[in-house]
């Protein structure tokens, strides 16, 4: 089954025939909220959104391994994360969907591993790549057949949050290789590895970061929301696509 992790302006998905609502309880304590299932185009889904439905939950406070873990629990065997991001490099422009492959974890004092505790063994996982491939070649493929521009390919730079960068941070995450920047790629990726999730991110370009274009004298927060909205609207279009298509639906 497809679960759906929405970010920031997807509290709720309007193309969701929802069949029903169930809070979810785990080991690590309460997900982010009820888990929300139902049926896009005639296939289930389970739907969460990261922040709360009411976006209440900041993105250093999200329970990351109680909401991985429900999904899990529940019989979703692949995530698409769905996430805003702020642009660093100068083609991902306010409105860009990228598809990243590489991330830089630059967060701290999270919740970041299931083996931590009660005795559990030191486990080290692989993380060379850690996005699925098949989930990142299904959504590439539902771009395509549903018309919808996109990137293929870049470095996400998780941060702490909740403050945005300064100019001189985002200099050095491009130093460091970076392509774009958010606050809740990790540790949710590589939980998703813990658990054997086929995992992959849909990142949604609101605005230029710190120091970049139209940000150069500082980001303008109201010019964020109506680029959201219009963001939002692809994002609906590839998730409907996503789970019509053959491809995902033999995964």
């Amino acid at each position: 089954m497809l679960g759906i992790i929405g970010g920031t302006g997807l509290t709720q998905l309007a193309n969701l025939e929802i069949t029903h609502r169930q809070v979810a309880r785990t080991p690590y304590g309460e997900p982010s909220g009820a888990l929300t299932f139902g049926r896009i185009c005639g296939q289930e889904v389970i739907f969460l959104a990261r922040h709360g439905y009411g976006h209440t939950i900041p993105p250093h406070e999200v329970n990351y391994r109680a909401n991985l873990w429900a999904l899990h629990d529940h019989g979703v065997d692949r995530v698409v994360s769905v996430a805003t991001v702020g642009g660093i490099l100068p083609d991902l422009v306010p409105g860009t969907l990228v598809i990243p492959d590489q991330i830089i974890d630059y967060t701290h004092g999270r919740g970041a591993t299931y083996f931590a505790g009660n005795g559990k063994p030191v486990t080290h996982l692989d993380f060379t790549y850690p996005y699925c491939d098949t989930m990142r070649a299904a959504l590439l493929k539902a771009a395509s057949n549903a018309g919808i521009s996109l990137r293929d390919g870049g470095v996400y730079a998780a941060v702490q949050g909740p403050r945005l960068e300064t100019a001189a941070e985002i200099n050095r995450m491009e130093r460091d290789g970076a392509d774009m920047v958010g606050m809740t790629g990790m540790p949710e990726a590589y939980l998703a590895r813990e658990l054997e999730l086929c995992y992959a991110a849909v990142g949604t370009v609101i605005n230029y970061a710190a120091g970049r274009g139209l940000s150069a004298d500082g980001i303008q927060m109201e010019e964020i929301q109506p680029v959201l909205g219009e963001v939002m609207l692809q994002v609906r279009r590839l998730l409907e696509q996503l789970v019509t298509d053959d491809g995902v639906c033999s995964l």
